[in-house]
């Protein structure tokens, strides 16, 4: 997942994308072939921004689901 840094302070998120590159005026996000998970000429275009409007790409995980301790329990408790 990519969160793209727009110059009019906005910012897009790109969640299936897994690479980047730049084609000419535009930056273009993909999706891997699914074999190697890198560009390849089988990946899938998602997304395009024009390059000069780009100010920042960070790259993000995505979020981990986390289970705190004794939820399950206090859910039976309540008659989750």
């Amino acid at each position: 997942m990519f969160e793209i840094e727009i110059t009019d302070g906005s910012v897009e998120v790109v969640e299936t994308a897994d690479s980047y590159v730049l084609e000419g005026p535009l930056t273009t996000f993909f999706v891997g072939d699914g074999r190697s998970g890198k560009l390849s000429a089988f990946s899938t275009r998602v997304a395009s921004f024009r390059t000069e409007r780009i100010v920042s790409v960070r790259r993000v995980d995505a979020p981990q689901l986390r289970v705190l301790p004794g939820l399950g329990e206090a859910l039976q408790a309540a008659g989750q």
